[in-house]
Formats: structure tokens, sequence, C-alpha cells
């Protein structure tokens, strides 16, 4: 009966309820199984897919340029005859290189279709009987002004002008020639003129003319007859000093100020125009070891590019001495062979040329990147003439009275390696430096691109923040978990993570509008806090400690700390209280005033301390949290063994929490560290968005993010300045794997090194 009894107790596993249970449970198993690792795969390929698409971004800035024989209709443009009779002085295109322009030592000027030569219009200069054409003068190639001296010593101005008009919705672009300062002849000089200069602006121009070491300075100023409209250009000329320079060519800076002279030989002559006693040489350099080839303006008219028979290309500009004196320096150079240089072709629109040698060998540079994106041959022999399209993305190419059309791509020569991340020596400054400045209101500006100050900003910023939020959340953090009663904690620990769902905006906002200008005027106030509020803090535990125990047993154990709040605000409000009092002792003045003018270091009303505090707070949750979440996770058991042993509280913790409680802590910090470093919007509202780079913590800065955010809406798609934010982000997004990959590597270590306790 017992065994019975017994057989009926025994359970069956294999009924079909279990069966079926089993088979649920393993298929619940099995999705999960699934569905983690989906989510998990998900999480790595987003993260390459974004990886990816900014790596395409960047891509184009780094890849060189290429040139090829125009083609329409997928075939190609064969060379043609040059356009007209005579030596070509001058070799051009319009904006859409779809029309070329040549001026000739004969006076003839035809514009003519780039891809066939067929003459559209043509214009004669306006010769007096028995003159000849004797030189030419070009003001810019983004002007399109140029002039033409005579044998008779007179001189004409004409401008390249183009019109864009769309006939049943086809463009058509007619080309002319306009007189900007007048259709009348100007007499420059007493004998022919053999070297000719102009440049100016608007109402006020002035032409250098004459021949060898004998030239004459004319002014032109010009004026509008309202009646008329008719332009009225009033001149004087006055005879330069002889600078003994027997001048093979002559150029004058925008400003009119400065004159070069070229020799035939190596001689580059500095003339200051506006000099005390009139026009006065300041410099004689040897600018070359060989011979001078071609001698011309980069776009801008602030830097010389000055070629010779070595192959070799320099870049010069004006730069201010010890003794606050202009010195016409070299800046770098450009070789890419031993061939001499035989012409320059100035790019219209950006800090770019390119050079061309006897051997037919064509070479594109950038001046500020020290970049030579290109290197082709397009010619067997020496050529007669190269010309750019504005957009530069066409080449005209004369030899043997043939011109050839040429399709360039060169999108991004402007960026290299050192323009990015070494000092570049920009028009204008007296030394190398880093520099960000995307854009600026003049179509000659030299872009800086260097990513160094937004790198510094970026960890300026985020050690400031981390300098200021870690202690605090890591205290905090180790008294929530360790010391405060469960109760208390409850309270606290979601009040404090409460905090990270405040958006950033408001941060920003409040530390932007009020924190700042409070900051600025309180400055003493906030250095007294920062000292007085720890030593309020500790005196205060110090004589809690005591206390009478009749007094300390009132107060809860664990609830203790809630004492502190009253504490910390009558410290602060105290602190605030003397120090206007403290200010005056010590300084005689506002504090901010003495640190300015005293210790002569900068102060700005948004600065690193603005979001230092600012940011600090937004990085304290994230930090808290995870720290506390470690600590509150070491077993209980480690802490009462340590305790049962006779170590002290504070033994426990440091000695057998801590270590154990170290990986956690650690990726705390790690994580505050990202978050500081991606943060946007508190220093895009609070630091000034000043891309410099120095410690000073009354100083702002701008970071690698906060510049994404202000620039990249204003940003010409597929442009450099688009590309560049992306690579921002790319190099962005490069340091936080770097970081986490660094802090994943150290977690490990220590979990292995701890894990044992």
């Amino acid at each position: 009966m017992s065994t019975n009894n017994s057989a009926s107790t025994e359970l069956d596993f294999d009924t079909p309820a279990a069966k079926r249970h089993r088979n649920i449970r393993a298929l619940k198993d099995k999705l999960a199984s699934v569905g983690i690792a989906f989510g998990g795969i998900s999480v790595i390929v987003a993260i390459l897919l974004i990886f990816f698409y900014l790596l395409y971004e960047v891509a184009p800035l780094f890849e060189s340029a290429s040139i090829e024989r125009w083609q329409d209709n997928e075939q190609q443009v064969a060379p043609y005859p040059v356009p007209g009779e005579g030596k070509t002085l001058y070799l051009t295109m319009e904006e859409q290189a779809e029309i070329g322009l040549r001026v000739t030592d004969q006076g003839e000027m035809f514009f003519f279709n780039n891809r066939n030569g067929e003459v559209i219009s043509s214009y004669s200069a306006d010769l007096p009987e028995g003159a000849t054409v004797t030189s030419f003068a070009l003001a810019s190639e983004y002007s399109g002004i140029f002039a033409l001296g005579y044998s008779n010593g007179q001189a004409q101005v004409f401008k390249q002008a183009y019109k864009s008009t769309y006939p049943n919705g086809v463009r058509v672009i007619t080309p002319g020639l306009e007189y900007p300062l007048g259709a009348e002849l100007i007499q420059v000089s007493d004998g022919p003129v053999t070297v000719l200069a102009l440049n100016g602006g608007e109402e006020n121009w002035t032409l250098i003319a004459g021949q060898n070491s004998k030239l004459t300075a004319t002014d032109i100023s010009l004026s509008v007859n309202l009646i008329t409209d008719e332009v009225m250009a009033d001149s004087s000329s006055s005879a330069l000093p002889d600078m003994n320079i027997k001048a093979r060519k002559v150029l004058l800076m925008p400003d009119r100020r400065w004159m070069m002279i070229a020799s035939e030989g190596s001689k580059l002559g500095i003339v200051d125009m506006q000099a005390e006693g009139g026009p006065t040489l300041t410099q004689l350099l040897d600018v070359t070891q060989g011979k001078i080839t071609s001698f011309e303006l980069l776009l801008g008219g602030n830097s010389l590019l000055i070629s010779d028979n070595k192959g070799i290309t320099s870049q010069w500009f004006l730069v201010r001495d010890d003794q606050n004196q202009w010195q016409m320096t070299k800046i770098r150079s450009f070789a890419d062979g031993s061939s001499p240089v035989s012409g320059i072709a100035i790019e219209h629109r950006r800090k770019g040329f390119v050079a061309i040698d006897e051997t037919g060998h064509l070479a594109f540079y950038s001046t500020t990147a020290a970049r030579n994106s290109l290197s082709a041959a397009v010619a067997q022999g020496n050529v007669d003439m190269i010309a750019l399209a504005p957009r530069s993305n066409a080449l005209l190419v004369e030899q043997n009275n043939e011109l050839s059309l040429w399709k360039v791509d060169n999108e991004h020569p402007e960026i290299s390696w050192s323009a990015i991340w070494e000092k570049v020596w920009y028009e204008g400054y007296q030394e190398p430096e880093f520099t960000w400045q995307s854009s600026a209101s003049t179509n000659d500006f030299e872009p800086k691109y260097s990513l160094m100050p937004l790198a510094f900003g970026t960890l300026k910023a985020a050690f400031y923040a981390m300098l200021l939020g870690t202690p605090l959340a890591i205290c905090g953090a180790i008294y929530t978990a360790y010391f405060m009663v469960p109760a208390m904690r409850r309270k606290v620990k979601p009040f404090i993570e409460l905090m990270e769902a405040l958006p950033t905006v408001i941060l920003g906002f409040l530390a932007g509008l009020w924190l700042a200008p409070f900051m600025e005027v309180n400055l003493a106030g906030i250095f007294v806090t920062l000292l007085f509020l720890p030593a309020a803090i500790i005196a205060f535990a110090y004589a809690w400690s005591c206390a009478p125990k009749a007094i300390r047993y009132l107060i809860p154990e664990g609830w203790d700390a809630a004492l502190l709040v009253p504490v910390i605000i009558i410290a602060t409000l105290f602190s605030f209280a003397i120090a206007p009092g403290i200010e005056q002792a010590l300084f005689g003045t506002e504090m901010r005033y003495w640190v300015s003018q005293e210790l002569g270091i900068p102060y700005d009303q948004r600065n690193a301390l603005v979001v230092g505090i600012a940011m600090g707070f937004a990085v304290i949750p994230t930090i808290f949290s995870i720290t506390e979440d470690a600590i509150f996770a070491v077993p209980k058991h480690l802490s009462y063994g340590s305790l049962a042993l006779g170590a002290t509280p504070w033994q426990t913790l440091v000695r057998v929490v801590m270590p154990t409680a170290s990986p956690g802590i650690f990726s705390a910090v790690m994580i505050g560290m990202g978050r500081a470093v991606g943060e946007t919007m508190i220093v895009l509202m609070a630091t000034g968005n000043t891309p410099i780079m120095d410690v000073n913590i009354f100083e702002g800065m701008r970071t690698l993010a906060a510049n994404i955010a202000v620039e990249m809406p204003e940003s010409e798609v597929g442009s450099t300045h688009f590309r560049i934010l992306f690579l921002a982000a790319f190099v962005l997004f490069l340091f936080t794997f770097m970081v986490n990959t660094l802090a994943e590597l150290v977690r490990q270590r220590l979990r292995k090194k701890y894990g044992s306790l």
C-alpha cells in the first residue's frame, strides 16, 4: 500500500503541460538571446555607419587634384588657333569658362568661344597714330581691370564685363569692355611705358609707369556727374626718385602704399609710397639665387609670388620687425622640379596659384596649406601663357599660337595636415599661429581652418567641468551609498538623478544670461566662497562631533547630513557679505580690474570659470549615479568582515569598498568626461565662442561641438568649410572612441585586480 502511495506521489516531468511549459520557456530564451544579440549588433552597426559616413564626407578633403582635356558631349576639345595676330599679353576666362579673352601687343582684344576659338566680339585700343603697345598691367584677376601702356607715354584702362541673359530659358553670355577710369587716354610718363602697374578701388587709383629706373606715379580721383552720369577723372603725376633698380616689372598693392620693383636679375626693391619725405626705397633684397622669371601678386594683393630659373616659387609678404618697421619677409617656398618656372596663373578666389615650367610641367599650389595638390604635364616644351577660370575648374594653355582647354578638378586645395594641426603663417600675422576663422566679409579672405583651437577649447571646457564636478559627485556618491541611512538615500538619490533630466539649453541660458554677469560683479565673492565654504563645513563637523551626546542624539543616526544644508546656505551668504571688504583690503579695487590691470590677465564675462560651474553641474548627476551604484553594489560581507577585524569605517571605505568599486567609479568619470567633451548648448551660450588657445580660466573658448552647431547651418553643402566641419565631428568621434576604449581597458584591469576581494 505504501509502495503504491509513493509511486503515485512521483512527479511526472513529461506531461503535456510540462512539455508545453518547457517549450515556451525555451522559445522565450531563444527570443531573448536573439533580441539581445540583434540589439547589440545594431548598436555596433549604427556606430560603424556613423564612422563611415563621417569618413565619406571627410575623404574628399585629402584627395589630389586631377586635370584632363576638356570634353563636350564625350568628345575631347581639340586645340585650336589663337584668335587674332600678335603676341599674347593677357589671357583669361569668364565665370562659366565658356568665353575667353585674349589681349595682344597690337592693342587687339578678342572675346572667343573657349571650345573652338570662334571670335564672339573684338575691340581695338585707341592707339594714337604712330604709337604701339609697350606694356601691360593687371589690377587683379578678381577685378578684371587691366591697362595697356603705349610708346607715347600714355595708358588706357579697361575692364572686362559679362552680361548673362536667358532667352527661351537658355543662358547667353554677352562679353564687353568698360572704361572704369574713363575712355580718355591718360598721360602717365614722359617716354615709352615699358613697365606699368595699377591698383586702387572705387574712386581713387594710382598708375606707376615708365622705363628702367625712371618711374612716374599718377594718382587719379574719380567723380560722377549727377546730371549726365558721366565719370570724370582728375589726375596728378609726380616723378619718383631714382631707385637705382633697372625695373623689369612693377607691382602695386591695393592700398597703394607699397610698390615692388623686380630687376632683371634677382633683386627686389620695396618702396614705401607714403613715407615721410616722399616715396622711399625701404628694402633691396636678393630674393633668389638665380634669376626672377615670374613676379605676381596673390589674391588680395598682400602676398608676393616670385619664381626663378631654379624651379622655385616663394611667397613673401610684409611683417613688422622688432623696431615696428615693415619688412618684406619670405614665408614659404614651393618647388616641383628644377626646371625654370616660365609662368604663373593666380587663382581668382582662393589663395592658390598654378606654376608651369619650361618643360610644360604644371603644378597646383595652395599657399595657406603649403600643399602641392597636382603635378602633371600639359605640354611638350615651353608654353607661352596659361590662364585659370574664376572657379579654378578650367585651364587655358597657349603654345605655338594654339590654345588647348583643360578641365581641372581641385575642390579642396587649402586643406593639409599642416593647415589643420600645425601653426600656419597667415597673411597679416606677425608669426605662425593656430587660428580658426572660416569666413569673412571680403572675397580675398584667407580661410583659417586650424582645428587646434577647437580641440584645445574642448579639452579646456571638459577639464574645468570635471575639476569642479568630479570631486563633488564622487564624494556625494560615497556618502550617499556608504554612510547615509536608507530612508534618506531613497530621497536624495532620485533627486540628484532628476537633475540629469534638466535640459542643458536651460543650464546654458542661465549660465550665459545670469551666472556670467553675476560672477563678473561678484568675482571676489565666488573665490571667498570656494575658500570659506569647505572650512565652514569642516568646522561645523568638528563642532558637531564635540557636541554633548544629548544634543547629537536628537538627530537620528545618518540624518545628520541634513544639518549641512543651512550651514552651506549661511556660509555662502556670509562669504558674499565679507567679500567686498576683503576685495578692497587686498586689491584696492574690484578683483576683475586688478586681475586685468595688475596681472595683465584678460577677463571675459563668459569664461571657463562660468563653463566649469555650469557644465560641472550638468555632469555631476551622471558621475554621481554610476559611482553611487558601484559603491552600493559592493557586497556587504566585505564591509562587515573588515569592520569585524577591527578596521574603522573610514579604513574599510578606503581599503575595501573603494578598490572593489573602482572599475565602476572609473567608468563614471570617463562617461562624465565624454558628456563634458560632447556638450554643446552650455559651451555655446556661456563661453563667448572665441576660438583661442589660452589656459586662462578668465577667458572663453570654442569647442568642436559648439563650432559645428554654430557654423554647420550656414556652410555650403560640399564646400571645404562644410567638410572641415565634418572633420571636426570625425575628430570628436575618434576622441570619444579612444577615451572609451582606454576607459574599458583600465576598467577591466581594475576589475581583474580587485575582483578577488
